[in-house]
């Protein structure tokens, strides 16, 4: 059955059939495993030399690739219980590799993040490095008391484990013509090799309980966030959104993306007073927004679900977009969205 260790009976049988050039699906139906289960292990165990050149030849043509070598049950089991047997080195015994880690994740990078720039931050020190699986082992399993309560809370979602995420509340949508569908949308917006062409939505707090506009923009991840305290009007939504982007060279606010939400049914004459065009996405197709459906996961670490977002001020959007910003992305070959973004700045100055 697939997924059972391999015992020195199994071995003895894998032996014999790859001896007389055995396909391997046909061992594995032999053994009961799965027949990735069988190329691992002849691979893992496999030396050359196995009978004369002239044998070897007929087992080969018999039997396909790979049977010129030669397969050793008693050695392979041998190799098998040694390895059973070994202690796993726990990596973050290494104290100083220990403290950069706790270091960065209380600055709210991921270990995915953490693993990636390691190399980079440390070149020639091979001591400074982990993987991610191997810190989120030391972080559950390791660490105990306030130090695990405390790291746990810079992860995204501060679960012990993965859950599914529950659908998003479906709001009202708006009827639009076609020039705003994303269909119309200009090609230089989907290669994302222009800078300028933004990804917008509401994180939404409990009902009633206020809301933040997220931007993102599609070819840095650059990240852009404003409250509204209050209701979410098309109104308070067109002229919190015209502040937000006020603040950016003209350049750099080509086009924005949205859902169909009714908190953008005034996106026209948003157009006609920034002079920003708005298309829309399809319906129940939030992966044509993936960057900022993404941003919006990530945004869960500071503000929850069903969270009060009525008191949230602008400084704590900005305070909060800056850290993502400055977090390396690895879709960005794991520079920081600021980077990617102040590079594109300059090549388009120049």
């Amino acid at each position: 059955m697939a997924g059972k260790r391999l015992t020195a009976e199994k071995r003895s049988v894998i032996e014999r059939g790859y001896r007389v050039g055995l396909p391997q699906r046909t061992i594995a139906a032999l053994v009961g495993v799965h027949p990735s289960t069988i190329s691992r292990e002849l691979r893992r165990h496999r030396a050359t030399g196995y009978g004369s050149r002239s044998v070897r030849g007929r087992i080969a043509r018999g039997g396909g690739k790979g049977y010129r070598n030669r397969y050793d049950a008693a050695s392979a089991q041998e190799f098998a219980d040694r390895r059973a047997r070994r202690r796993c080195r726990r990596r973050l015994d290494h104290g100083p590799l220990r403290e950069k880690v706790w270091e960065l994740l209380r600055a709210d990078w991921s270990p995915q993040q953490i693993a990636a720039m390691l190399p980079v931050m440390f070149p020639d020190d091979e001591a400074m490095r982990v993987s991610h699986e191997t810190i989120y082992q030391a972080l559950f399993v390791q660490t105990k008391g306030q130090l695990k309560r405390e790291l746990t809370q810079h992860l995204r979602s501060k679960r012990m484990q993965r859950k599914p995420q529950a659908s998003a509340a479906k709001r009202s949508s708006i009827r639009l013509s076609d020039d705003v569908l994303i269909s119309a949308r200009p090609a230089e917006v989907e290669d994302r090799a222009v800078p300028g062409h933004w990804e917008g939505d509401l994180l939404m707090g409990a009902k009633g309980k206020g809301s933040i506009i997220t931007l993102v923009e599609r070819s840095s991840r650059y990240v852009l966030l404003a409250p509204i305290p209050g209701r979410h009007t098309a109104e308070t939504t067109r002229m919190t959104l015209a502040q937000l982007i006020a603040t950016l060279p003209t350049d750099l606010v080509k086009s924005i993306t949205w859902d169909r939400g009714t908190e953008m049914a005034e996106h026209a004459r948003f157009k006609v007073e920034t002079g920003v065009s708005v298309y829309f996405c399809d319906p129940y197709s939030p992966w044509q927004r993936g960057s900022n459906e993404n941003t919006n996961g990530l945004l869960r670490q500071y503000w929850p679900k069903s969270s009060d977002l009525t008191g949230v001020t602008q400084t704590e959007c900005d305070d909060v977009a800056l850290r993502l910003n400055t977090r390396p992305r690895m879709t960005l070959n794991w520079q920081t969205p600021g980077q990617v973004l102040n590079e594109a700045l300059v090549a388009t100055a120049g």
